[in-house]
């Protein structure tokens, strides 16, 4: 029954991304939005839900430490899991579509608006596990406006982004035939909550089906939080991205993942430093400076080389695999 449940949960999360993506591009057609408002706000908001509420209903549900934990662990593994695992199936997805359609190898996008918001990304990310590591819980709670001023600061930035939606826009599904050629706004909004309510409810199945499995396996529930549960909730957004680089619209796949990583360092972080004690070590704190780094040599290389490298986006994995290692040791 679990694996049945691993396989539902697994095809509902996958008609929701393709609903959600054809949904927010039209979304972006409609109201005249560039790449960036829709690749990094947009899609990175919408698929970034799941992993923002399991936290807080880990958080505020359960009321102890145990429950603390595991959102700790929540909230700290969606960076590192769009920081290495996401990144590694982008570049995964752009080596497998070049042999299968013959499609450009490196991705098309421009490496300063991947180093825009890798550099908030970086910033943000790195006061959060300062603020961890210090224990202070007034600059905890100081830290929480200045990480909202910010992200709004970068949504601004991003709205003002120019130019229009790259390639071709398959057809909303949520439109008749018969209809006229551009669908009404109101059927893409339509569209754009049933597939977010597919994503979610996808996502939930998943992560309970990941659960069970964890427990027959004996794993912590540290180890959980950090690992398997990031995993399940972040589907969304490799998902996207997959589908997007697919359709050769690299800018909208790689925005939507740098642009959640944005996202998690500001809304999901300032629950953690209202609802936690916010102490970060062992583990969790491995979890983030990894974050930190394989941003940071991301970061690097694309503003130095002027382009983003399929290889590099593939060399996430490595950080994932050497994480993985240390956590199991770590947590024996």
């Amino acid at each position: 029954m679990t694996v049945l449940l691993l396989a539902i949960s697994f095809i509902i999360i996958l008609a929701g991304c393709e609903g959600f993506t054809n949904g927010i591009e039209w979304f972006g057609k409609k109201r005249g939005l560039g790449e960036g408002a829709v690749g990094s706000i947009l899609a990175a908001i919408g698929t970034a839900l799941p992993e923002t509420v399991v936290p807080l209903v880990a958080i505020l549900l359960t009321g102890n430490s145990h429950g603390k934990e595991i959102g700790i662990g929540a909230i700290l593994g969606a960076p590192f899991m769009l920081s290495t695992l996401a990144m590694f199936v982008s570049g995964s997805a752009l080596l497998v579509f070049r042999l299968r359609k013959g499609r450009p190898l490196n991705p098309a996008v421009d490496h300063r608006l991947i180093g825009r918001d890798l550099g908030f990304f970086l910033v943000l990310y790195l006061m959060a596990v300062a603020a961890g590591l210090l224990h202070q819980r007034a600059l905890n709670l100081a830290l929480v406006p200045l990480l909202m001023l910010c992200y709004a600061v970068y949504a601004v930035i991003i709205l003002k982004t120019e130019g229009d939606l790259e390639g071709e826009t398959k057809a909303l599904y949520f439109h008749s035939n018969h209809l006229p050629a551009s669908p009404h706004l109101r059927r893409i909004v339509l569209q754009i909550i049933v597939s977010l309510a597919a994503i979610i409810i996808g996502a939930r199945l998943f992560v309970s089906a990941v659960d069970g499995v964890a427990g027959y396996l004996g794993l912590s529930a540290l180890l959980m939080s950090l690992l398997i549960t990031p995993v399940a909730t972040e589907l969304p957004e490799k998902f996207n991205s997959v589908l997007w680089i697919r359709s050769g619209k690299d800018a909208l796949a790689l925005g939507n993942i740098t642009g959640a990583m944005v996202f998690q360092s500001t809304f999901p972080v300032s629950v953690g430093l209202i609802l936690t004690d916010w102490r970060l070590s062992g583990v969790p704190l491995v979890s983030a400076v990894l974050a930190l780094g394989a941003g940071g040599l991301l970061l690097a290389w694309t503003q130095l080389m002027k382009k983003v490298a399929w290889w590099m986006l593939l060399l996430g994995g490595l950080w994932y695999a050497a994480f993985i290692v240390y956590a199991i040791i770590a947590t024996a």
